[in-house]
């Protein structure tokens, strides 16, 4: 067997049979054998760092650990913002990068790899010699899984054509969960958490395994339950759920989160939009449960800490609770959740002659869009909104590409969730600057691969948190105006299906079009760039 055969097969051996990339000189006989021999699939992307971000997606939302593929150099580099964005997301996945040939270090593509992924926060893993291969790419995922972050494996370009044995090696990932902690932590843990009056319990994506478990402290303290914005959808049935925490939250929903007196955080790292930069936190006690050190007090520092598994904890609260027979808060009975939970309606009418009312298409488009969607985010002034009016089924439904606070990832993101959910449709919400940095790049990956695809774009012709910056400031947001072409008429360009909506009549039109759609469908919703609603944050 070559190399290139030993590399594939390894991924095979996994049970990995999908797999983003774009080829080169140094991977396509691997990407080639793959799928020729492994019977497997391979999405061909248009630029390179869309395969990490489609492979990041694939495997938070499959459970498993995504891989993607490029070559050498300028490959790579195209990848730096992906892997970043991978890295500070702590999502596992595995770079297979080709790398230049030692022997020829005046080849144009040749760079200095491992120092160029190291910047990025992701982990870096080089393919000692041909032997190895197998283990290499078996450790790589090992340490994917572990480490969870994005790891790259670099394989150089001239161990392909190499004849070898090739060995089998499938490393487990050790993942039982941590035992609950004992001792004076956990006292004084669970003495803060029954002595509270108005306890709150919020939980980050990493608690996304526990969802029961927290469900049932919630109900024993009488407690209402909140996400952050990663978790969004966590609790969805259940009755005293205040939505995002922070904020995003409604008016209501923050005054509410300020009279409480304890803030119980299962799985989250309590990021300063969570926390309103702390000030959500002032005058409570804050006990933070996770299974991580190096998040407990990353961004804030709480009153108690507990490093250990968010459902042992909580099921291991509770039993305290019930053994020192201490009472329901009845904090619940104070809330009036249709207040706390609605957000005020969109108004047709507000709408300028040429554009539609953004509140008003997102609450139509919340009604119509179907329900199952898998529901993704690209980063932009318009997102914040989205976050608060379009719902998901469950927090496994949703991923924002909002961990480096880059524009242009979420088309990308949509493609490598739809692989993971192919029943489902897969809904994006992107700006137009960055649907033209990211996602008129893969629209078509998305027509050739034949993708239940709904984008809607907000395009109000600007870039605009630097056109707010600009009026704030009383100066001439000329600079931040773009004249694009018509994103509805380019999606159909590419094959697609485009819907321009210019007004609440054209709305309706663009809600049929949903409803018999048979491709990726690209609603442009036209928007009047002095009447978006700020960014929550």
């Amino acid at each position: 067997m070559y190399v290139y055969q030993s590399i594939s097969q390894s991924l095979l051996d996994h049970g990995l049979d999908t797999m983003f990339g774009l080829m080169g000189d140094a991977n396509l006989f691997l990407v080639d054998h793959f799928v020729r021999a492994g019977d497997a699939t391979f999405v061909p992307v248009a630029y390179e760092g869309s395969s990490v971000l489609m492979a990041l997606a694939h495997g938070r939302v499959s459970g498993t650990v995504g891989i993607a593929t490029v070559t050498h150099g300028p490959a790579l580099t195209n990848c730096i913002t992906a892997l970043t964005e991978g890295a500070r997301g702590r999502v596992p996945m595995v770079l297979l990068a080709g790398d230049t040939p030692v022997a020829n270090p005046q080849n144009l593509q040749n760079i200095n790899q491992q120092a160029t992924v190291a910047v990025t926060g992701a982990g870096f893993e080089q393919m000692r010699s041909p032997q190895t291969a197998s283990y290499d790419v078996a450790h790589a995922i090992y340490r994917a899984q572990v480490e969870k972050r994005p790891i790259v494996l670099n394989m150089p370009a001239d161990f392909m054509w190499q004849e070898i044995e090739h060995e089998t090696h499938v490393f487990p990932a050790f993942t039982a969960p941590s035992y609950v902690p004992q001792g004076d932590d956990l006292d004084e843990a669970v003495g803060m958490i029954a002595s509270a009056k108005r306890p709150i319990i919020l939980a980050g994506i990493g608690a996304r395994d526990a969802v029961d478990q927290i469900t049932r402290l919630a109900d024993r303290l009488e407690a209402p339950v909140a996400t952050t914005l990663k978790a969004k959808g966590m609790f969805n049935a259940h009755p005293y759920n205040i939505g995002i925490f922070g904020t995003l939250s409604t008016p209501a929903a923050y005054d509410a989160i300020a009279k409480a007196d304890c803030v119980v955080a299962f799985g989250t790292s309590l990021h300063h939009f969570t926390t309103d930069k702390g000030g959500l936190m002032k005058g409570k006690r804050v006990v933070q449960i996770n299974n991580t050190v190096t998040e407990v007090a990353k961004n804030f520092h709480p009153d108690a800490a507990l490093i250990a598994d968010a459902g042992l904890t909580a099921d291991n609260i509770t039993w305290w609770l019930n053994e020192a027979e201490i009472p329901g808060s009845g904090f619940t009975a104070e809330l009036d959740m249709q207040v706390l939970t609605a957000h005020p309606k969109g108004n047709p009418e507000k709408a300028t002659k040429g554009f539609v009312n953004y509140e008003y298409a997102l609450d139509r488009l919340e009604d119509a869009l179907p329900k199952d969607r898998f529901l993704t985010t690209d980063g932009g002034r318009f997102m914040t909104e989205v976050w608060c009016r379009i719902s998901c089924p469950n927090a496994e439904s949703f991923i924002a590409t909002a961990n480096f606070g880059s524009i242009g990832l979420g088309l990308q993101v949509a493609i490598g969730a739809g692989y993971a959910v192919p029943d489902r449709p897969v809904v994006l919400f992107t700006g137009d600057g960055g649907f033209m940095m990211g996602g008129i790049n893969e629209f078509n990956t998305a027509v050739r691969m034949k993708q239940d695809l709904i984008v809607i774009v907000a395009n109000d012709s600007a870039y605009g948190a630097e056109h707010i910056q600009f009026l704030d400031r009383k100066m001439d947001p000329g600079l931040t105006m773009f004249d694009w072409p018509s994103f509805a008429q380019v999606a159909t360009a590419l094959g697609g299906q485009g819907v321009l909506v210019q007004s609440a009549e054209d709305l309706e039109h663009a809600i049929q079009a949903i409803e018999a759609r048979n491709k990726p469908l690209l609603i442009e919703l036209r928007l009047d760039p002095n009447d978006v609603p700020r960014m929550r944050l």
